[in-house]
Order: C-alpha cells, then sequence, then structure tokens
C-alpha cells in the first residue's frame, strides 16, 4: 500500500481554513499514472483539494443555506473514502480520498488503489483503504496526543517535525508496518544505559518531573424505541488511555479502576503489550458468556511500564442491565424550518460524575 498524497487542514467550523502540512509523492503518483492508463485523474494543486474536500464535508459556504453538491437530497456523503469530482484539465473522479477529523484539524490521504476502475471495487476488498485510515489515526495521534485541542506552540512544532517524521513511518509513501501512535524517538532523546533492556514499545527516555495522565472514554450505543411492544437494545464499552512522562528504563506504573456500588463488571478486557502482569480473572471475563452475578468485580489493577507517547491502555465492554441514558427527539417543522429537539435523561443508578458527554444521533442517506 502506498500513499499519492497526504493532507492536514485546520479549521474552526468552517472559517480561517487552511491547509497545515501537504506531501505528495512522486513515485508513488508514476504508478498510479502507469496503473491507471487513460483513466488517470491527476491531483490537483491545493486550493482545488481544499475547496473540494470543505465541499464534500459539508463545511463550505456556512453562510449559505443550501448548496447542491453539499445539500441535495440525491447527494450521499460516503465517509471516510470520499468522492472528489476534479473539473479541468485530467479531469475526473479522485477517490478514495480517506479523511478523518477531531477538534480543528482535518486529515485526509489518497492512498493508491491497485484495481481497475471500472467496475469500482468495493471498500472492503481494498487493503490500502484501512492501512491509510491507519496511518492517518497515527499522525492523528502524534499531532493532537490525548486531547482534541492541542496548544498552537504544540502543535506548530510537531507539524515542522512532520517532514523527518514521515520519512521514517512512511518512506517514498509507502507506510511501515510500525505503532504509530506518538512521536518516534529523535537522535536527541536520551537512550538507556546499563544492562537494562529496552522494551519495544518504547522509544527513549524521559527527563524530568514524573507526569501520569489517564482519560476514560465509555459509550453507549443505543436503539430506544419507547413502546413496550418492542424491546430495547443497547451495549456500553469502554477505552483507557494514558499518557506517561516518567524518568527510568522500566519505571512502574500501575492504574487501578473501581466500579461505581452496584457497577456491571468489566468483560472482554483487552490491554497493550506494556502491561507487566494481570489477574486470570479479569482476562477470563466474556461477554459471551451468561453473567450469573459471580464474576470478578474488581477493582481492577493494570501494572505497566509505559512508552512515551500516548497509547490505549485498554479496552472493555459492560453488560448492564438498563440503558445508562435514556433520550427522545422531536422533529416538526415551524414557518419553513425544520426543529430538532433532544431529551436526555441519566438512569438513576448513574452519577453525573463525567466531564462532558456526546450524543450523537445518526440520520442515514442524509
Amino acid at each position: 500500500m502506498s500513499v499519492r498524497a497526504l493532507w492536514i487542514i485546520s479549521q474552526e467550523k468552517g472559517e480561517n481554513v487552511s491547509i497545515r502540512f501537504s506531501r505528495r509523492f512522486s513515485t508513488v503518483e508514476h504508478r498510479a499514472k502507469s496503473l491507471a492508463g487513460s483513466s488517470y485523474v491527476a491531483v490537483p494543486d491545493e486550493s482545488t483539494v481544499l475547496q473540494l474536500l470543505l465541499t464534500e464535508l459539508g463545511l463550505s459556504d456556512s453562510h449559505k443555506s443550501y448548496v447542491a453538491l453539499r445539500d441535495d437530497c440525491l447527494h450521499r456523503q460516503r465517509s471516510p473514502a470520499l468522492e472528489l469530482c476534479v473539473d479541468g484539465p485530467g479531469k475526473g473522479l479522485l477517490w478514495p480520498v480517506l479523511t478523518i477529523s477531531q477538534g480543528s484539524l482535518i486529515l485526509a490521504c489518497l492512498p493508491l488503489v491497485d484495481a481497475p476502475a471500472e467496475p469500482r471495487p468495493p471498500l472492503a476488498s481494498l487493503l490500502s483503504v484501512s492501512q491509510g485510515l491507519t496511518l492517518l489515526a497515527g499522525l492523528q495521534t502524534f499531532l493532537l496526543g490525548s486531547g482534541s485541542k492541542p496548544d498552537n506552540e504544540g502543535l506548530a512544532s510537531r507539524l515542522a517535525t512532520l517532514p523527518s517524521v514521515l520519512l521514517q513511518i512512511c518512506p517514498l509513501g509507502t507506510p511501515l508496518d510500525l505503532p504509530l501512535l506518538g512521536a518516534p524517538a529523535t537522535s536527541a532523546a536520551p537512550m538507556p544505559t546499563g544492562n537494562q533492556k529496552q522494551p519495544a514499545w518504547k522509544t527513549g527516555l524521559h527527563r524530568g518531573r514524573a507526569v501520569v495522565n489517564v482519560a476514560l472514554i465509555e459509550t453507549v450505543r443505543s436503539m430506544q424505541y419507547g413502546n413496550r411492544s418492542r424491546q430495547d437494545l443497547w451495549d456500553v464499552y469502554g477505552t483507557v488511555t494514558c499518557k506517561c512522562e516518567v524518568e527510568g528504563v522500566l519505571p512502574n506504573v500501575t492504574v487501578t479502576l473501581t466500579l461505581p456500588p452496584n457497577g456491571s463488571p468489566l468483560q472482554d478486557i483487552l490491554v497493550h503489550p506494556c502491561v507487566t502482569s494481570l489477574d486470570s480473572s479479569i482476562l477470563t471475563a466474556s461477554s459471551v458468556d451468561n453473567y450469573d452475578g459471580s464474576a470478578f468485580s474488581g477493582p481492577y489493577k493494570f501494572p505497566f511500564s509505559p512508552p512515551l507517547e500516548p497509547f490505549r491502555l485498554c479496552s472493555y465492554t459492560s453488560q448492564v442491565p438498563v440503558p445508562p441514558i435514556l433520550g427522545s427527539y422531536q422533529l416538526k417543522e415551524e414557518d419553513n424550518q425544520l426543529c430538532f429537539s433532544v431529551n436526555l435523561k441519566l438512569h438513576e443508578s448513574v452519577k453525573n460524575s463525567f466531564e462532558y458527554c456526546e450524543a450523537r444521533l445518526p440520520f442515514f442517506n442524509r
């Protein structure tokens, strides 16, 4: 798998939009031209790519109430694999342009597809799509770290080092099979001394004050009918992300997760390779088994020797007996405008102790 082009775009609600970084790989573009033959579509200039991406993502012309390419009912956005319609010389369709966004950053790339353009192959059969998304996700973590809004100086410094980073992880447009979870080691990073073996997941050493940041994101996916004749469906899963700055080659850090009163046990737990030891009862808890009330209910202790970059310590599922969040919405027309209202309610067993709650209601084919 190779990448023809890569773009990193900064935007704030469609305003002050600019391409902060772009890279094209001429060797990959030459291969794309040879493979496509007469159906080859060249990658346009930065300004054209920016305008096409913003239009396809629905971020352009925010002052206009209707834009055909953005709002027409016949237009279906195929995120994260977009289709860009290029006009002018060499016009045609650029596909698949992969995009992911977080906060004010949009990351996009155009992978090389080693398959005939017609008939168009399904996305699931293209290895370049999954590898391209993995590359973008790794770059996103490198640029943003564990938060969604890095300081401007930190983002600028990471963008400045991105050319050297790409030389290591994506030479000549071909991503290497390397973990893309954070900044790679640089020549200025202190290296271990003595007989201690450097673990494979650690790229250098930290010097300075010890800081450990832990973030827990729990997701509730639910279909609620509001009808006693139909049973509601829901599942709960979460991830624990860490960023540790601790001195030493193999420092010992332990993160403990404690369930709230009457909390449901964690199941299907997957941990990062840096976790040094774990109770067998934690790893054997599975959502496939029938819950009989005897499952291990914590506290869950995760001792590990952390890497320098942000990483996912563990992921889990939980079989809760009732939906943690109940919701309903109304959609009605008033004065030629659609009014959309959402009501959310926490179940009485859930304590409002989280920092934020984000609700997403999918409207398919819109």
